[in-house]
Order: C-alpha cells, then structure tokens, then sequence
C-alpha cells in the first residue's frame, strides 16, 4: 500500500448495517482457477488473477464501476478500498447492492483495504482504532468479505522486546473478527515498522488464535530486506492474498518508493523461484495486483493498464509454474 496514501484520515461516518446484509453469501476458494476468465478453453491456474482497486487510484471511478471493470478485464477476484466503498454509502449506495455485483461478476472479495492505529502505544488512540475497524469490519461482512487488511500504524519502529504486547494488541482484534466474521490480516509494510517478514511470523504466532494470519507483498518484501530463500517456511494455505507486482533493479532496495513499483515481468523480482515455493508451501489464494505508478496512470487509460495488469501477471504467474503438476 503507498505510504502516502496509508496516512489519510479515514472518514468518520457511522454507518448503520443491516442484519440481513450477513447472510447467505459465502466466497469460495476455487483453486483451480479459470484464469482466463470468460475466454473458452483457457488454461486452469492455481491461484486466482486479482486485482487491488489502487491500481485504478488515479482514475477515480466509483467502487461499483470498477467491479465491473475488473471483471470484464479477466479478473476473478479484487480488493476494494474502504474509502471507496464509504464513499458510494455516502452517496445514497447499499452495500448489498455491491455484494450482488460481486456475485452477478463471479468476483472473489478477496480483501478490504483500510486503515486503523489498531496496534498504537496509546491506550486511547488504540480503543478508538478498534471501535473504528469494528466499524469496517460489519461493512466488509455486509459486503460478503472475509478479510480486511491490518497495517501496523500507531507505531514508528518495532520494539522487539514488546514482542508480546503486539500480539495481545493483534489478538484484540482478531476478536473482533470472532465476533464480525471477518479476519484482519496483519500487513508487512518494507518502510513501516512492521517490515521483516520473521517479526510478522512471531506476533501471528504468538497470538495464539486459529485465524492469525499476514498479508504480503512482492515489493514489500524486498523493500524491507528481506530474503525470499526461506519464503517457503510459512504455511501458504494461512496465506488468503499477496499482493502482486514487480520492482526494479535499482534504486537499492531501500531507497525504493512505492511509486517505483511495476507491473509483474517488467522488473526484476524472481518470481520463477518464489511462485514456485509458495505453491510447494500450500498458497492457493490470489495473486492481487497492487501498483501506484505515475507513470502507467499518465500513458495508459484504466482499461489498458486492466488489461496489461492481468495478462503480464497470468503469464508471469503460467511461466512460474510451468514445471509444476497441479
């Protein structure tokens, strides 16, 4: 997610769900995926072609419009932003109305993204966080959604003798998530604090609760030095989405930008290495492609940068993979 984009303060509007809007809608995962979408007789993947809603930032196309979007660009599963989705309630939209189109789209609701100090060493700016994503947790469920992401905000650097504290703090909300039905999954960010995929495995694992989990990132996990050698030691069936996308070979790795990031194929990341250990490491979820590039939103209109977003990574992700019996 942009660092930029991550400090905005999400809009404080309560919104009254209904009831009715939790029922009878379950998202399932289709590991053999048709990811071609629509197109006949094309070749089964693993994992689902998705698509997060940033890539369309600069756009500013209503939440409902870019389901459609997605879904006509060969996409099977997306992941919306909660300040979109507030939005369209604002306007007079219903969230059971976007759960209809994501059904009548056969769109996995992969994730939602969103905002929150969950994890604040400030005893009360952390209350008002959980009230918050407590908040946009009953609109994800309202939505069909099972996931919303829990980027580690409220804290500057990662203290590693708090080890357990953290966890408590991700435990609470996970409780929420008991109580919602929707499970927020914690973010690896590479210039957050939270940027080393091993302190990420520690606090998921020491919290304790059956469904703990993390949110990666191609780019994250490179921004935030870590090494893709030992990927392969997280359980991937605990993995539901990772972000999708590529980076260049220079600026170093820690002076890259979220800007910086391309599509996949485009740069440098070793996707013919990782895919391949993520798979033998049980993930089976989508592969969503998250961008912020200038320059892609200043040479392309929405539906190329869609259409060169999905076919770039099914062919990165088919190539991967093309030693692999599934």
């Amino acid at each position: 997610m942009s660092d930029k984009i991550s400090r905005r303060t999400a809009i404080g509007t309560t919104f009254k769900v209904s009831l009715a809007a939790f029922g009878g809608f379950a998202f399932t995962s289709n590991f053999k995926e048709k990811s071609l979408g629509k197109q006949k007789n094309a070749p089964a993947l693993p994992m689902r072609i998705s698509l997060n809603t940033s890539t369309l930032l600069h756009y500013k196309i209503p939440v409902d419009e870019q389901i459609a979007m997605v879904a006509e660009a060969g996409f099977t599963g997306i992941e919306l932003w909660m300040s979109d989705i507030k939005t369209y309630l604002e306007n007079g939209g219903k969230a059971e109305d976007l759960k209809d189109k994501l059904q009548s789209h056969q769109l996995t609701l992969e994730n939602i993204i969103g905002f929150s100090k969950w994890c604040s060493d400030d005893e009360e700016e952390r209350k008002k966080a959980v009230d918050h994503l407590r908040e946009e947790m009953l609109i994800t469920a309202a939505l069909g959604g099972e996931f919303i992401a829990a980027p580690v905000q409220g804290i500057s650097v990662l203290d590693r003798t708090k080890y357990d504290a953290y966890a408590d703090r991700y435990n609470a909300i996970l409780k929420l998530g008991d109580e919602t039905g929707v499970t927020p999954l914690i973010e690896l960010w590479g210039m957050g604090a939270l940027h080393k995929v091993a302190d990420c495995a520690q606090i998921v694992i020491a919290t304790g609760h059956p469904k703990a989990a993390m949110l990666l990132d191609f780019y994250h996990v490179h921004r935030g030095g870590n090494d893709w050698d030992t990927i392969n030691i997280l359980n991937g069936k605990r993995l539901p989405v990772i972000h999708m996308n590529d980076y260049p070979a220079v600026p170093s790795y820690d002076k890259l930008k979220d800007s910086d990031r391309v599509l996949p194929g485009e740069g440098v990341c070793p996707f013919n290495e990782i895919i391949p250990r993520l798979y033998d490491a049980g993930f089976r979820g989508g592969f969503s492609v998250e961008l912020f590039n200038k320059g892609y939103w200043e040479t392309m209109d929405a539906k190329t940068l869609l259409k060169h977003s999905y076919q770039k990574t099914f062919a990165v992700v088919e190539k991967a993979l093309a030693k692999t019996k599934y």
